[in-house]
């Protein structure tokens, strides 16, 4: 009598928890649950802002039923390099990038949205191009806090960038720091890690990042190592010594005792593209030798930066405004055209590098009175204006009071097919998050903001059927996550926060094109952020339920 008590108790027990009230049941979905393995059938319920129950819900009932039979159940993606970091502050919604299944933005290439000391703060605020903000914030907590408190529909997350800890205390030299500016420097560090960074983030091929040696680097990993947290880095070269760039890394790594990641793998330069098996090897045999060494890319044979990137970074020794007297000066200039022609290992020419001025995009500018040429090569420019492409590129940079946005066709089609199979290789962006309308009309963003994520899904899985679909998700949550350290996310597991994506593999496609790249993806059905539903059949809702997601070093009260 006593078992047949205990069983109908279980019985009951396990009946109320399939009837309980939620918010949300996702039903007959394939649940790809980011770990990689062979997808099941079941549903998945959500309650508050948690994954709370995954199995068999046809008892239960809730406020809002999802039937997704037919499509895939998967966590939210982690898009490792973002740059929303003023897209975000205009508009909270995060289009482009949620209607790829985008859950969390991770930020701090180099550059972050704090420290910023009062002259730091000042040149931001006057550096600002179509997007117009006040930064009523100081350091990089206080702005991640204040995306939060102002509504994202999206999670945020940054690295403290290097550079931006450089400019705060020696500014845009090219010098070492003193012992006395090395220990501020850490200081800046050590707080930023305490306020929930995820690491340090590097951008060593641009002015003033150019300008800090190795030991410099390896100083300010060992302040984030203390806690827990990544270095990760758009590395000194990808080209000419993209060999030289990646034992960098590891050394630094090694040093520090920080796991690190390389921002964007690539090999930049159709003379370099031989390279990458070789980097791949040498970054696996660090990881045999129990190193944690990983990679992000973007899934496009173009990368995008300034126009700056065709000439020698030296240039920029004491700020842009340096940059643009030294551009003024006709004997500079001469030499300067004659330096974009040839091939050096001193710094990374991306002019020599792409070997023709029609392979570089010009896509955006400050003043309206050059928006003419926005989506025009740098050579259709020239012709425009009669003058050499050398010339013009000096003369927009000057004329812009900026570096000018570029896209510079670099990479080669089967190396990223390869980077992308890699087990230890995540993806990011490189870009913002935008609608196409408004403000963000203004300029061509790269292809990348509409659908680097789709892309993976459409055409890497689906149509060339380089990784298998269960592979790509654990690819673009799971791996990110676990390498962040994040808890609670990037899993579908009972008790993790409820960032949930349901989408149609068969549809998901990236329609953005470099020559009209303001256009969503498809696929995406539905998106959940923390439990709340951002994106409903298709379309946005408006709800904004994004937070701060701090690194392991976070100090409540700090």
């Amino acid at each position: 009598m006593k078992k047949i008590f205990a069983l109908v108790l279980i019985v009951i027990l396990f009946s109320c928890k399939s009837k309980t009230n939620y918010d949300t049941i996702i039903r007959n979905g394939m649940i790809y649950d980011g770990e990689g393995g062979e997808p099941y059938k079941a549903d998945l319920g959500i309650k508050n802002d948690t994954i709370a129950f995954i199995g068999d819900l046809s008892a239960a009932t809730a406020s809002n039923e999802i039937d997704a039979k037919g499509n895939a159940v998967a966590p939210g993606f982690i898009n490792m390099l973002s740059w929303a970091t003023e897209s975000l502050i205009e508009d909270g919604n995060s289009q482009s990038d949620i209607r790829q299944g985008v859950t969390l933005e991770v930020m701090g290439e180099g550059w972050s949205m704090g420290p910023l000391n009062d002259k730091v703060k000042k040149q931001q605020q006057e550096s600002q191009s179509d997007i117009k903000y006040k930064i009523e914030w100081n350091t990089l907590g206080e702005y991640l806090n204040f995306l939060e408190k102002k509504g994202v529909s999206c999670n945020v997350a940054s690295f403290v960038g290097a550079t931006t800890i450089r400019t705060n205390i020696i500014g845009e030299d090219n010098r070492d720091p003193t012992s006395d500016e090395m220990e501020s420097m850490k200081q800046l560090v050590k707080q930023a890690m305490q306020e929930g960074a995820m690491g340090v983030g590097t951008s060593l091929i641009y002015p003033p990042a150019f300008f800090a040696k190795t030991n410099e680097l390896v100083e300010l990993c060992k302040v984030a190592s203390q806690y827990g947290g990544m270095y990760i880095s758009h590395m000194r070269s990808e080209g000419d010594k993209l060999y030289e760039a990646v034992e960098e890394l590891i050394t630094i790594a090694k040093e520090a005792n920080i796991p690190a990641e390389i921002y964007h793998l690539k090999a930049a330069g159709k003379d370099n593209w031989p390279k990458m098996d070789s980097v791949i090897k040498r970054v696996e045999r660090a990881r045999t030798e129990g190193q944690l060494i990983s990679a992000d890319i973007y899934t496009y044979i173009a990368g995008g930066t300034g126009l700056t990137a065709t000439m020698p970074p030296t240039l920029q020794d004491g700020g842009f405004g340096k940059l643009r007297e030294r551009l003024q000066d006709p004997v500079i200039r001469k030499k300067i055209a004659k330096e974009m022609n040839s091939k050096t290992d001193k710094w990374e020419n991306f002019y020599y590098a792409v070997g023709n001025p029609e392979k570089i995009l010009v896509v955006g500018f400050k003043q309206d009175s050059l928006k003419k040429y926005i989506g025009k090569s740098l050579g259709e420019v020239a012709r425009l204006r009669g003058t050499s492409p050398e010339e013009t590129a000096m003369d927009l940079i000057v004329q812009d009071s900026t570096r000018v946005d570029c896209i510079y066709f670099l990479m080669d089609e089967n190396n990223i097919k390869k980077q992308l199979a890699l087990p230890w290789v995540s993806f990011g962006s490189d870009e913002g998050s935008y609608e196409p309308a408004g403000v963000f009309l203004k300029s061509n963003p790269h292809p990348r903001a509409y659908g680097n994520f789709a892309r993976v899904l459409g055409k890497y899985v689906r149509e060339e059927k380089v990784i298998t679909l269960q592979e790509a998700i654990r690819k673009l949550s799971n791996l990110p996550a676990k390498n962040l350290k994040i808890q609670k996310r990037g899993q579908l597991k009972v008790g993790n926060y409820a960032d949930v994506l349901v989408f149609d593999p068969a549809k998901i496609k990236d329609n953005a094109t470099f020559e009209k790249p303001s256009q969503y993806a498809s696929g995406m059905i539905h998106v959940f952020v923390n439990g709340t539903q951002v994106l409903k059949g298709g379309e946005h809702t408006g709800a904004k339920p994004g937070r701060f997601v701090k690194g392991p070093g976070y100090k409540k009260n700090n």
